[in-house]
């Protein structure tokens, strides 16, 4: 390879590392998405020119934001036909940023943090928040991003632009909120990363049960809340999808099929990050305060410990969701709690629980409502009412893995005798 050769890796590499460090100081720099975004390429573009010249700078993440920054200035001055950035406005605030900022670990980093929280602000809708948290946050591109949630790309492009302009337009502060905001703020971020999880973890729809890519991205970007930000929920979330991703291989077979819970080889399970996420759930529920996710993450953590699904503590988990009831709660929560005392009471037991939730109407259209009560019907001989559940999760259902499932059990109730016992 020539010494050329070798820049040009030096550049790929710092382009992995650090674009997104740099870009987020950019934003915060010129007060604008659109602006810093321009202003990174060039400043990668004149990267690529200069170092194979000039050797790769001893600080080459301050360097791309100098230049960054400056070129900018320079596109500012351009359109603006002026001769001094301090007679453009909005922007005349940009030119006395200390330099030391460009460098000091501690701003860089606070930089990141205020880009997580202004993506994912209470103003934008959720899916514009997912939308503009992996594109911004994460560096996906508008086609992977587009492609991963099975949206035409110019609708998610248009969605991405659109959030940039309320932000604009609303003056959102590109900030870390206070203290006496940080609880509801928080949230936001957390809810969005696990979005952005299950979406990964269960495909909602499409050919594959899983989204490694989708799943990865989340935890990375948990990962990096909970090294800025390690509030107890927020490694609670942590522990959750690394709990649930531990999993990931032994959820579908060497064919593609949907494999549950009770089903797997547990063998196949991470034990890295069933360890991991372990020591984390530990951690949240040290808190002065436990919430849902560290909740959410024990009971994956009781999954874990169970080398059998028959040694399942589920009399632990029912005692979970009665917490995880009292702190947030929700019919998708009451649902899982019932599908647990099935487990710990007898399906007859679990199957009240889920008629009661159905009868209030709050999850008619939730499939995993209608297939819990269907496989309940089905283990108590209830034949008739089992098909029509399942005909009805199947009807709510656009993963083709989880169709596939749902028609093999149909298929197999042909073979099924209606009990006695009704």
């Amino acid at each position: 390879m020539t010494a050329t050769d070798h820049v040009h890796d030096a550049v790929n590499a710092v382009y992995v590392s650090d674009s997104r460090r740099v870009l987020a100081t950019l934003i915060r720099l010129l007060g604008d998405f659109e602006a810093a975004e321009e202003a990174l390429h060039d400043a990668f573009r004149a990267a690529l020119e200069q170092w194979p010249r000039d050797g790769v700078p001893s600080n080459p993440r301050a360097w791309l934001v100098s230049t960054g920054r400056f070129k900018a200035i320079d596109a500012m001055r351009r359109r603006a036909r002026m001769d001094a950035l301090d007679e453009t406005g909005e922007h005349a605030g940009v030119a006395t940023v200390a330099p030391v900022e460009w460098t000091d670990e501690e701003s860089v980093e606070d930089d990141r943090l205020r880009l997580i929280f202004t993506c994912c602000h209470p103003a934008l809708a959720p899916d514009a928040q997912v939308a503009l948290t992996l594109r911004e946050v994460c560096g996906l591109t508008t086609e992977e991003i587009a492609r991963a949630f099975l949206t035409p790309a110019p609708t998610l492009a248009q969605r991405i632009v659109r959030a940039k302009a309320k932000i604009r337009e609303a003056r959102i502060p590109y900030q870390v909120p206070g203290q006496a905001e940080l609880p509801a703020r928080l949230d936001a971020v957390l809810r969005c990363i696990y979005l952005v999880f299950n979406e990964g973890y269960a495909a909602s729809s499409g050919a594959s049960v899983t989204r490694f890519d989708l799943s990865a991205e989340a935890i990375r970007l948990g990962r990096l809340v909970v090294e800025l930000l390690p509030e107890p929920e927020a490694v609670g979330l942590l522990a959750l999808m690394l709990l649930h991703d531990s999993r990931r291989a032994a959820r579908t077979s060497p064919s593609g099929e949907l494999v549950l819970l009770e089903d797997q080889d547990r063998s196949l399970w991470d034990q890295d990050q069933i360890g991991e996420g372990t020591q984390l759930v530990e951690r949240a529920l040290t808190g002065p305060t436990v919430g849902p996710y560290a909740i959410q993450a024990a009971i994956a953590a009781v999954h874990a410990a169970a080398r059998e699904a028959t040694v399942t503590d589920w009399a632990q988990i029912v005692a979970l969701y009665d917490a995880l009831r009292q702190a947030h709660p929700s019919p998708v929560v009451e649902l899982n709690r019932a599908v647990a005392v099935a487990m710990r009471d007898g399906p007859a037991a679990g199957l009240t629980l889920v008629d009661g939730i159905l009868e209030r109407g709050e999850l008619r259209d939730y499939r995993f409502a209608h297939a819990a009560r269907a496989d309940l019907c089905r283990r108590l001989g209830r034949i008739v009412d089992a098909r029509a559940s399942y005909e009805r999760a199947l009807a709510l259902t656009r993963a083709e893995p989880d169709r596939r499932f749902l028609e093999q059990r149909l298929a197999a109730l042909a073979g099924m005798k209606e009990s006695a016992q009704l």
